[in-house]
């Protein structure tokens, strides 16, 4: 299991947070969706990335870690006191030396490459983005109304403007083209440090959202469009939906 692991630098690392505690599903990294823990699924469809020179799961949890280094992954444990998974990401980005840092969510379990290797190409064409990230149309009206759907607004250079829980933009034309945030995050390296070194951002507060604190501290963040969709695992009726497409997709 990897402590420290100063060395020569990558270009790319990916780092899966997989926190044991979780409010909704406790243990939710070991949870098995269609007989395979979500750590694993999450693990084996990031591994695939291209763009990706070194995939560490960073976890809290010995039984998680000991998980994914049986499946012939690499695990690194962290502070459980570590606030968020961004944090988490930080804490291993600091001991592995690299150019960009993937954050690929640990309760997604149809990551992919198609989700990643666009995020860190955008990165390495426009050195002003400090943070990349995924933006798909909404194409279920109830969508732009659930809470725990992330909402984005962005200009036509695709740069973030804003970032929120509500339907946004607001419009009563039910017409209207609206976009969530899915999937990874990419960062660059010095970037993903500074972000750590802010306290929780006003907004960020308001919302719940990271991404506000990037935002709200100077930070560019490019929206790159995409027609794939994916599930992250938050609750029960989630875990019931991931199972009901995997079963009708084998």
């Amino acid at each position: 299991m990897s402590e420290t692991s100063i060395g020569t630098s990558i270009e790319t690392l990916g780092v899966i947070p997989a926190r044991y505690g979780s409010t909704r599903l406790p243990g939710k990294p070991l949870l098995k969706l269609c007989g395979k823990e979500l750590v694993l699924r999450v693990w084996e469809g990031a591994r695939r990335s291209a763009s990706l020179d070194r995939l560490i799961v960073a976890t809290d949890c010995g039984r998680i870690a000991d998980l994914v280094e049986k499946a012939g992954g690499e695990a690194m444990r962290t502070p459980a006191e570590l606030p968020t998974g961004s944090d988490r990401v930080a804490y291993v980005a600091k001991r592995v030396p690299s150019r960009f840092v993937v954050n690929i969510q640990g309760d997604d379990p149809m990551a992919a490459p198609e989700m990643i290797d666009p995020l860190t190409e955008v990165l390495k064409q426009d050195l002003q983005v400090t943070l990349a990230v995924l933006a798909k149309k909404i194409d279920r009206p109830e969508e732009a109304e659930r809470t725990s759907i992330v909402k984005v607004v962005f200009d036509k250079s695709g740069r973030a403007l804003y970032f929120s829980r509500s339907p946004i933009p607001f419009s009563e034309d039910p017409t209207t083209v609206r976009f969530k945030h899915i999937g990874p995050y990419a960062w660059r390296r010095e970037a993903l440090f500074e972000f750590a070194s802010h306290p929780r951002t006003p907004l960020e507060k308001s919302e719940n959202l990271e991404m506000l604190r990037v935002l709200e501290t100077g930070g560019v963040i490019r929206c790159v469009e995409t027609d794939i969709d994916t599930l992250e695992i938050d609750t029960p009726e989630d875990v019931r939906r991931f199972e009901e497409f995997f079963s009708a997709r084998s």
